[in-house]
């Protein structure tokens, strides 16, 4: 997934980063509210992970303005406020959950994975194609229940294709997906990503849709 990570506090932001980054996810970080809304304005991010006490501002107005112009990505709030009212007061601005600092970086991994599922309509942690899962929670593949080694950039590939079965998703949905901004891309990484994960998964895993993209087939 491409997250944004919004922290101030320059530690903590990059054991973040690197948290998330060793699950597979791309990073960006930013460091006020207004690179923030910068990012916004050029990325479809799959979450927002939002500190609310920032050098420009307060992370709720923020969180608040998004909602009102109808920018729905997914945001969880991590802060060291902890009072229930505060609590609230995010929620009711239009955060999906809420994380009190300091918090465990594998319950926040845990949090995004289970607000991912509501955004994507799925309550099971599995997702099954014929003779394949895919677990997301795990970023694990089952082919005939036995494991197949993916590396993270495969992973990150099928878990976006998977992530709506029968939509197409393009070249650069999945470019952006998969790269902060400060990656180098080489110009055929994904038809690599792709041709690879036909290798171990099957050819009719990933169909291509000349023109278009890629989306889920079955195996």
């Amino acid at each position: 997934m491409r997250l944004l990570v919004v922290e101030d506090e320059g530690d903590l932001a990059s054991a973040l980063a690197d948290h998330l980054a060793a699950q597979g996810h791309a990073v960006d970080l930013a460091a006020d509210l207004a690179t923030a809304a910068d990012a916004l304005a050029g990325v479809d991010y799959d979450l927002l992970l939002l500190d609310l006490h920032l050098p420009d501002g307060d992370g709720i107005a923020f969180l608040r303005g998004l909602r009102r112009r109808g920018l729905r990505v997914p945001v969880l709030i991590g802060t060291a406020r902890d009072r229930i009212t505060e609590r609230i007061e995010g929620l009711d601005a239009g955060a999906d959950d809420y994380l009190v600092k300091p918090y465990d970086l594998d319950e926040m991994l845990a949090r995004i994975a289970a607000i991912r599922r509501r955004i994507d309509g799925r309550a099971e942690p599995e997702r099954r194609f014929g003779r394949l899962a895919l677990l997301p929670e795990r970023q694990a593949a089952l082919l005939d229940d036995a494991p197949v080694h993916l590396t993270r950039k495969e992973w990150a590939v099928i878990e976006r294709i998977s992530r709506r079965p029968g939509m197409i998703v393009t070249r650069d949905q999945l470019e952006e997906a998969l790269y902060a901004f400060d990656a180098e891309v080489e110009s055929n990484a994904i038809e690599a990503h792709v041709s690879r994960l036909r290798a171990k998964l099957g050819r009719s895993a990933v169909e291509t849709v000349r023109g278009f993209g890629y989306r889920m087939g079955s195996v």
